[in-house]
């Protein structure tokens, strides 16, 4: 799971662990990331004349190192230099994008007024948790899974196995809560929408919540000091049944879980928007909001499946190795655990690359922070994207707005009262239910408010 226990992640093999083939054997049972440490460190212990402590259960107390030559072992999962060149770069390809990326995603919301929507705010807390991600446990889990040695201490191996659920907890429950926003917005979009401060007590709630579920991963962390090397392992006190069940739960709670709301929020949004026209609201104004949410549910189910086809591979690896140790022996399993690995940390990557790819202002945005290199130009309409003030004057749905202020503009309208009364008649006047367009009246008598609302710089509810 995401929380990359380093347990998991010895697939180094046996080089310099202690004494003869046995050893050996015993380490590349345990190498292929996925065997808990309680089967495999009595393993360990009887392999290279380690003695449990009979008083601290499941710590085990180094003897002598063992005379065998460290030249007489052999090492299964040992790589040519060129497949570690090609692994390294790899993984240093997906941390920079994912770092630089959701940070210019950051850059963009905080920094541009119109960018800071309910939406906007949950993508903050994504994309700060994928870069975070990125940033602290790829490589250093990469490092450990080639070499089988811990180097980064005692505290940061408890960083290392606490930190990286918290963030996948947080990233895939901001982008559940963009859904059930999203399904607010436009199933019942007369509701008030969350304010800024509703919105970063929910952000606060997912952070709190991912800290307590992550907990049991940094309390029972250790290190060890073996014969030839330091482990990194989390030491569950009931073995590797518990260790097995914890995992299952977080998968359960970080995949699982929020992909059925999500998948639920977003058929049923789908249906909606994709599924026909809603009786009495069709005028271009509002096919033109039709198109702006269709585009940022389009956005957003794309994240969705990204993020679920990254991690299936890792959580079905997990799994198989822990129900049959026997994979972990096989000759090719360290290239299976790397693979997937690699695809579940890549999607920290992708979500910028989307945001640019399907949303203009997102667009206008990585134009503007790339705007040194020669071949990027910032247009005008690049400018004016970013910086053009939204029209919010209530929290009610856009629809509502447009509809109010159309009647705002024909009662108050000075320049004839007898055409004004004859436009609230008409106005007055039951649509034909077979009617495809607003009247020309209609559109006449709010010429004035309707190209002031449709203008693309003044949207109300077009998020991002």
């Amino acid at each position: 799971m995401a929380s990359l226990p380093a347990a998991w992640n010895w697939t180094a093999g046996a080089e310099g662990a202690g004494a003869g083939a046995n050893l050996s054997e015993a380490l590349a049972a345990g190498a292929a990331a996925g065997v808990a440490e309680a089967a495999w460190l009595p393993l360990l212990a009887q392999a290279s004349n380690l003695s449990a402590s009979s008083s601290t259960p499941g710590l085990l107390a180094t003897s002598p190192e063992p005379s065998q030559p460290r030249a007489n072992l052999t090492n299964q999962f040992v790589q040519p230099s060129w497949r570690i060149a090609l692994w390294s770069l790899a993984y240093s390809v997906v941390v920079a994008v994912a770092v630089f990326g959701n940070l210019i995603v950051i850059w963009i919301i905080l920094a541009h007024k119109r960018m800071r929507t309910v939406t906007n705010y949950f993508l903050v807390n994504l994309a700060f948790s994928d870069a975070s991600m990125a940033a602290f446990n790829t490589l250093v889990n990469f490092i450990y899974a080639l070499h089988s040695e811990w180097y980064f201490g005692a505290n940061y191996c408890r960083f290392q196995n606490f930190f990286p659920i918290t963030a996948v907890f947080a990233s895939i429950y901001s982008m559940t809560a963009i859904a059930v926003d999203r399904y607010m917005a436009i199933i019942d979009p007369l509701k008030p929408r969350l304010s800024a401060t509703a919105t970063k007590i929910v952000i606060g709630s997912i952070w709190i919540l991912a800290f307590l579920l992550a907990f049991p991963q940094c309390l029972y962390s250790k290190t060890k000091v073996m014969p030839g090397r330091t482990l990194c392992y989390v030491q569950w006190p009931d073995g590797s049944k518990q260790h097995f069940t914890y995992h299952v739960i977080v998968i359960i709670l970080v995949y699982c879980f929020p992909l059925l709301v999500m998948g639920i929020t977003y058929t049923i949004v789908g249906i909606t928007l994709w599924g026909g026209e809603i009786p009495g609201d069709t005028c271009d104004k509002y096919h033109e909001q039709l198109k702006a949410k269709r585009k940022v549910v389009k956005m957003m189910i794309i994240v969705v499946v990204t993020f679920a086809i990254c991690w299936l591979p890792y959580h079905i690896y997990f799994i198989l190795t822990a129900i049959y140790l026997e994979l972990n022996r096989w000759k090719y399993i360290q290239q299976v655990y790397l693979a997937s690995f690699w695809l579940a940390m890549s999607s920290t990557m992708y979500n910028p690359i989307i945001y640019c790819c399907l949303n203009k202002r997102f667009r206008a945005g990585f134009k503007r922070a790339f705007r040194w290199c020669p071949f990027i130009e910032v247009s005008s309409y690049d400018e004016l994207e970013l910086k053009a003030t939204r029209f919010h004057p209530t929290r009610q749905s856009s629809l509502y707005t447009v509809t109010r202020m159309e009647s705002v503009t024909v009662v108050f309208d000075p320049s004839d009262s007898v055409n004004a009364k004859s436009s609230q008649k008409k106005r007055a006047t039951p649509r034909d239910p077979s009617s495809n367009s607003c009247s020309r009246r209609n559109s006449k008598s709010a010429s004035t408010t309707s190209s002031f609302i449709s203008s693309p710089y003044t949207s109300v509810d077009e998020c991002p």
